[in-house]
């Protein structure tokens, strides 16, 4: 029996949950979980924001530990290994996405906390596929966050194949965007913070951009015009994404990472007379995610958190929906 911490109804509180996983798949691992993050992404599937919820529901999807259990067709991995497990949990191995290394684009990938109990959680299982060790380098109580948040926004860095001489643009200093400016910076841009808060002007800052602009300053915006190669955005909130387009330079980018739910309402002819573009992906792949531990390991980037002992997984969801945790929280044994 695994023991964790379940909802059993959409908003409900997080309660102590056993069960039964069952026999251990030829290609699958169990994990003992030392460390796991918390998603805000945890929170829309505990309030079945998305309509894909089943309860009783285990959250956490950022979970680093070690592998207590090994299928026998199990070869990339060995019992010990501290590991990471992020958004997917199984891929289909056989469609062309996963054939060609695109494993984050296969439309069969089972999502760890989607029909599969996640992380919240004494042990997990995953397939072995989407298990990624962890580097030397790699702080293990503050590394949960990058199996999601971090590479979500590594993840455009690689596919657009970003020029260290790029001007990039942030939109949003919280969790996903304070990632992207130590990435950004440590891969060579330069780098602007777009943020509403005048208290994360100077974290900023320190996290790596180079300039900060106020997304409440239409002004400053419109000053900042054909500035930047990529804006990443990673809010979830609507704005003028018109203004945000018109910051591009010809063959600029606008990139969201970030879920805004509203659609998008943009005007054609800038896209048109500048050919920029508009465009938007998930997490990674394995592969791009070990890209991505080994960047850190080597630039010592780390996310900011704050801990919370298990025991405390309601204290710690309280302090994510009350919007004020720098910047993301991991529960921690």
């Amino acid at each position: 029996m695994i023991k964790a911490y379940a909802t059993f109804e959409a908003g409900g509180e997080l309660k102590p949950f056993e069960y039964d996983p069952g026999p251990l798949g030829p290609q699958d691992v169990e994990i003992d979980v030392e460390h796991c993050g918390i998603c805000h992404s945890d929170l829309s599937m505990l309030n079945d924001d998305w309509g894909m919820s089943a309860f009783p529901l285990v959250p956490g999807h950022e979970v680093i530990g070690t592998i207590a259990k090994a299928g026998d067709e199990v070869t990339s991995l060995n019992i010990g290994d501290r590991v990471g497990l992020g958004w997917h949990a199984a891929y289909c191995q056989t469609c062309p996405s996963c054939l060609s290394g695109d494993h984050n684009l296969c439309s069969s990938a089972q999502r760890t906390i989607v029909g599969r109990h996640g992380g919240f959680a004494e042990q997990v299982r995953a397939h072995a596929t989407s298990v990624v060790a962890l580097p030397d380098g790699v702080d293990p109580q503050s590394a949960g966050p990058l199996f999601c948040g971090g590479i979500t926004v590594f993840n455009p860095l690689v596919q657009f194949d970003l020029k260290p001489t790029a001007r990039v643009a942030v939109i949003g200093i919280g969790g996903l965007g304070h990632m992207a400016l130590q990435f950004l910076e440590a891969w060579g841009c330069e780098v602007t913070a777009f943020t509403s808060s005048d208290a994360k002007r100077a974290e900023a800052l320190e996290l790596g951009a180079q300039h900060i602009i106020s997304s409440r300053d239409v002004k400053a915006i419109e000053a900042a015009a054909g500035s930047f190669d990529l804006v990443i955005s990673t809010v979830n909130v609507k704005l003028d994404w018109n203004a945000f387009l018109g910051t591009l330079r010809p063959r600029g980018r606008l990139h969201f990472v970030g879920a805004t739910l509203e659609p998008l309402d943009l005007s054609v002819f800038p896209l048109l007379m500048g050919q920029r573009s508009v465009s938007g992906s998930p997490v990674g792949s394995p592969g791009t995610i070990a890209t991505m531990l080994e960047f850190a390991a080597r630039h010592d980037i780390k996310p900011v958190i704050e801990t919370f002992p298990f025991d405390q997984v309601n204290d710690a969801m309280e302090r994510l929906k009350s919007g004020q945790a720098r910047y993301r929280i991991v529960l921690t044994k």
